[in-house]
């Protein structure tokens, strides 16, 4: 058999059917085999690819084992002479494989290669070709001068950015996104080390080829649209944990030579400043929305009462006082959480979702106030305009928090 196809997948049902189809599209007069690992998917993706690509090897895990131990588990299934370690977050051309095959065949000194990656909208992804970071690469990328200097030779070393993306050239490092490898050189240098759960792995491997004398090459002669990050939670700050611990043991691993524990030492605080840098963005951004529409309810809370309780005075009427420190958060309390029962705190934010939450919110005060003495009845008068005073904020605000994210990314 030629080439063995191994796919870990984990909750990205409608991307792995993607992926698949592709993959089948691609092995079209190849002697090849699609191996699917599932770790215990909540969306029944193993499900759909049973009945769907009933050809596949599909292996079914109990528990979420990582993508190391994962793509080991594909090894025993596994009798291509060549093996492609290929995410469900993407998307391959036809001519992927065939393109792959023949310069891994006219290159037997070759154990892996990679193809350009672009992301979905066509835009080219650095991480295609990569050097081994190195404590000085490394501490570069940390330290943010790879992204200040991207086609240094120096600065931009750790994405190769001297090097024309649109031509081959033999490279040190390749993605676990699109890791087209020798099966013989895996067999020899080891398969992926499990202990990296996710990320670090495909770095580890690429030294080890490296050591063993082997070459890893890019070739822009195909390329493939990588969905980044749709298969992991990105966004999460477990997510970022499990990233920058990975980092950390790849350092412990391979930044061993005498002489470096200085360097090293650097590394480690940048790598642990960059992961509460990373932690702190993710926690801002996951409170700044809550803020806003905390901020928007504040403001209604100042205009409209204090507008309705001049008009009642000057009638005569008497009007219950409220203890802001007490009225005003539960307000806030209330309509925030509607609003995330409802989903409106979900990315991205939905306007609609949003809304709903502010409407039971305000079901819910309206209940609350009409349960009290009558005196109480004249404030139901403040509660409907407020609540369209948040509602309009809560509108203005996501329209406000969308345009910036499109502009800006």
């Amino acid at each position: 058999m030629k080439l063995s196809v191994i796919i870990v997948s984990y909750n990205v049902r409608s991307l792995l059917e993607e992926c698949l189809r592709s993959a089948e599209k691609a092995s079209q007069g190849i002697e090849s085999e699609i191996i699917v690992v599932d770790n215990n998917s909540a969306d029944n993706s193993a499900g759909m690819v049973a009945l769907k690509f009933p050809e596949v090897k599909l292996v079914r895990n109990n528990e979420n084992l990582g993508f190391s131990r994962a793509n080991n588990q594909a090894r025993e299934h596994a009798g291509g002479k060549y093996v492609l370690f290929l995410n469900p977050d993407t998307v391959i051309k036809e001519n992927t494989f065939r393109v792959c095959i023949d310069f891994m065949d006219s290159h037997p000194g070759a154990g892996a290669m990679g193809v350009k990656m672009t992301d979905a909208k066509g835009r080219y992804l650095p991480e295609s070709k990569r050097a081994v970071p190195t404590p000085m690469i490394a501490f570069y990328k940390l330290s943010g001068l790879t992204a200040l200097f991207p086609r240094s030779k120096t600065f931009g070393r750790y994405y190769l950015g001297h090097l024309d993306k649109n031509k081959p050239h033999q490279i040190e490092v390749l993605t676990g996104a699109f890791f087209f490898a020798r099966k013989e050189a895996l067999d020899k240098v080891g398969w992926f080390d499990e202990s990296f759960f996710m990320y670090g792995e495909d770095i580890d491997l690429s030294c080890r080829l490296l050591q063993n004398n082997y070459t890893v090459h890019y070739h822009p002669g195909t390329s493939i649209i990588h969905y980044k990050g749709e298969s992991t939670r990105k966004s999460s700050i477990n997510y970022v944990l499990i990233f920058y611990r990975a980092m950390a043991i790849y350092a412990k691993k391979h930044f061993n030579s005498p002489g470096t524990f200085l360097l090293v030492f650097l590394l480690f605080i940048a790598i642990y400043f960059r992961a509460g840098l990373s932690i702190f963005k993710r926690l801002f951004s996951r409170l700044l929305v809550p803020a806003l529409d905390a901020a928007v309810i504040y403001a209604g809370w100042l205009i409209i009462p204090a507008a309705w309780e001049q008009q009642i005075s000057a009638t005569g009427k008497g009007y219950p006082s409220e203890n802001p420190t007490v009225i005003i958060p539960a307000l806030i309390l209330i309509w925030i959480l509607s609003i995330y029962l409802s989903g409106g705190y979900r990315v991205p934010f939905g306007i609609v979702k949003a809304l709903r939450g502010i409407f039971y919110g305000s079901l819910l005060i309206l209940i609350i106030y009409g349960m009290l003495s009558e005196e109480w009845y004249l404030k139901l008068m403040t509660i409907v305009p407020l609540a369209l005073w948040v509602g309009l904020g809560t509108i203005i605000t996501r329209v406000l928090i969308s345009y910036t994210r499109k502009r800006f990314n």
